[in-house]
């Protein structure tokens, strides 16, 4: 118990870490951004209270607003995500029979699972980000270009991380 807060304490300061000294500065033609930081929120143990997940999202998304002077978009993006991230795990992981599993990682879910958690989760955030940013209806087409690419951007540093940091397969 202490060593998953621990772990999740050191990847929290790290991603915020990250996102804020490095991502931040780090647009591709003005149409994609990376948003790691939004990775905590996906690692955390399955078995994390929907209270807690909700607050821990709060706590990363306004603890980045901080960083980068927007007044509650990250937070209200970060809730949603961990709404939708009960929900897909409600709905995915007793069909898929991966609820003896700890965390829903790379190593342990596998590619197929992790893809498509990742991809399904960073397009609502970015969406619900940068409508919450843009709020024009007249930008849509700009809007979502720069969800599509930045949700492949995010995703693609994601499994990256995923590859680099995390051992194996673990699942038996």
């Amino acid at each position: 118990m202490i060593k998953a807060v621990f772990v999740n304490l050191v990847r929290f300061i790290a991603l915020v870490f990250l996102q804020v000294f490095l991502l931040k500065n780090i647009t591709l033609y003005n149409l994609s951004t990376p948003y790691l930081y939004i990775l905590f929120i996906l690692l955390l143990p399955f078995e994390t209270p929907n209270v807690l997940l909700f607050i821990l999202a709060f706590i990363l998304g306004i603890t980045i607003d901080a960083f980068y002077d927007t007044p509650g978009l990250h937070a209200a993006s970060c809730v949603l995500l961990a709404f939708v991230r009960i929900l897909f795990i409600s709905i995915t992981v007793q069909k898929d029979g991966f609820d003896n599993e700890p965390e829903p990682t790379l190593s342990i879910m596998g590619l197929r699972w992790f893809f498509t958690y990742a991809l399904v989760l960073t397009l609502f955030h970015h969406f619900f980000l940068f409508n919450l940013e843009a709020f024009n209806i007249s930008e849509l087409q700009y809007m979502i270009g720069r969800v599509i690419m930045s949700s492949l951007f995010t995703v693609f540093l994601m499994l990256l991380s995923g590859l680099l940091f995390f051992r194996r397969k673990e699942r038996k």
